[in-house]
């Protein structure tokens, strides 16, 4: 019985949205590309077409599973043609943000696209649209095939990688790129060390209707025992709530009716949003909070990005922003490589790793450190926390570059 090989330049493991993406833009740079993904994983079906997609998920119900894309994410999708693709309908644009303690004292931190020189920080989009608007450009892509199976084994040969699959079936390529989330299959293979720390902490996410108008603004508030609640701006008089709430807390909240649940956020938004009325079908998740750090985001022949490469706690909504972002470097260093070297070789892999090693750095820093800072209930850390909050709001300079970095931008 002879065995299968797929041959490609570079093969994805994992099709989650940034390994979709990179998918997508290798294969739009010329590249031949397999995807890898998992036997139980169903695209959109061929012949659906976009018009028909969009009137799909139009008539769906509001995916609790929201994301902050930020300007690097909305340029690598729109470079796909993948933004485009989307339900615009149901996008919202982020105006404004609010950031603030738990308590009627606690120090305040405003930002305005206005003062960012911009018409928007973000955009919150479901993972159902996302995904969707992906699966519907990769249909249309050449130089890209789907590749179902499960990984059982990654080696390095000379001039490549190779997976074999479960079944017997090979995948060789000159580079492989770990997208397969934070329990990387890729990353395990590879011996890449991976430093854990659990917060402790389950994201609560779920949808509801608003009595007054948000006005495209995202609201955060950091409560000492209870974690940090946010209310995302969806389209129309509707919020995303992201709760990062401690582990017991979450349980309850998981326990109870959505009703408590609102009775639990009134004290916070009554002033800007109004009575709460959870979203019918009435829906929530949670899911666990950690900060994962591996060793390396390259190997010989391979490189990871996403979940795969870094996971940060989700105060800031970064997550993904991270993932596309290795997407956006990684394809640019393979469209610039010089014309005599291949995809996966070790210099163009040192390069990826030095442009993405300041910013993964410095936001696992950032969300974690935060993450700490306010979940002190020491009086003093509290008292310098608000103090500090009250006085980067009356400083311009510097809350304009933190609001550029943010949003993806070196400078405003």
């Amino acid at each position: 019985m002879s065995v299968q090989v797929h041959e490609s330049d570079i093969c994805i493991v994992g099709n989650g949205a940034v390994g979709k993406a990179a998918a997508l833009g290798f294969a739009q740079a010329g590249l031949r590309v397999n995807l890898l993904c998992a036997p139980a994983s169903v695209l959109v079906p061929a012949m659906v077409s976009a018009s028909m997609s969009a009137t799909i998920l139009a008539s769906a119900d509001w995916d609790v599973r929201v994301y902050a894309l930020n300007h690097v994410a909305h340029g690598l999708l729109s470079s796909l043609k993948v933004w485009d693709a989307l339900d615009l309908s149901r996008v919202a644009p982020v105006t404004a943000m609010q950031v603030q303690g738990g308590g009627a004292d606690a120090g305040k931190l405003g930002f305005d696209a206005y003062g960012a020189h911009a018409t928007e920080l973000a955009w919150i989009v479901e993972d159902k649209n996302l995904n969707q608007a992906l699966d519907t450009a990769m249909r249309f892509a050449q130089n890209l095939t789907l590749v179902q199976g499960r990984a059982q084994q990654l080696s390095a040969l000379p001039d490549g990688a190779q997976i074999r699959l479960e079944d017997g079936s090979l995948l060789r390529a000159a580079l492989v790129v770990g997208a397969d989330g934070a329990q990387s299959w890729v990353r395990g293979a590879c011996d890449i060390g991976l430093d854990y720390r659990s917060y402790h902490q389950q994201g609560v996410v779920t949808n509801f209707e608003c009595e007054k108008p948000h006005h495209g603004v995202a609201q955060q508030w950091f409560v000492e025992d209870q974690g940090i609640i946010a209310l995302l701006p969806l389209p129309g008089n509707r919020v995303s709530l992201v709760w990062s709430a401690p582990d017991v807390l979450a349980q309850t909240i998981l326990a109870e009716p959505l009703s408590a649940l609102v009775a639990r956020l009134m004290p916070y938004c009554a002033d800007s949003l109004g009575q709460l009325t959870p979203v019918l079908p009435e829906a929530i998740r949670a899911f666990p909070l950690s900060l994962m750090r591996p060793h390396s985001m390259i190997a010989s022949r391979v490189a990871l990005v996403g979940d795969a490469a870094h996971v940060v706690h989700p105060l800031a909504g970064h997550g993904m922003n991270l993932g596309f972002a290795d997407v956006a470097d990684l394809l640019r260093i393979m469209k610039d490589r010089e014309a005599y070297r291949d995809c996966g070789e070790a210099r163009l892999l040192e390069r990826y790793k030095r442009a993405r090693k300041e910013e993964v750095m410095l936001m696992q820093l950032t969300t974690d450190g935060l993450s700490r800072l306010f979940a002190s209930d020491l009086a003093p850390v509290r008292l310098i926390r608000d103090l500090g909050l009250n006085l980067l709001d009356r400083l311009p300079v510097i809350k304009g570059k933190l609001i550029a970095h943010a949003m993806g931008k070196s400078s405003m």
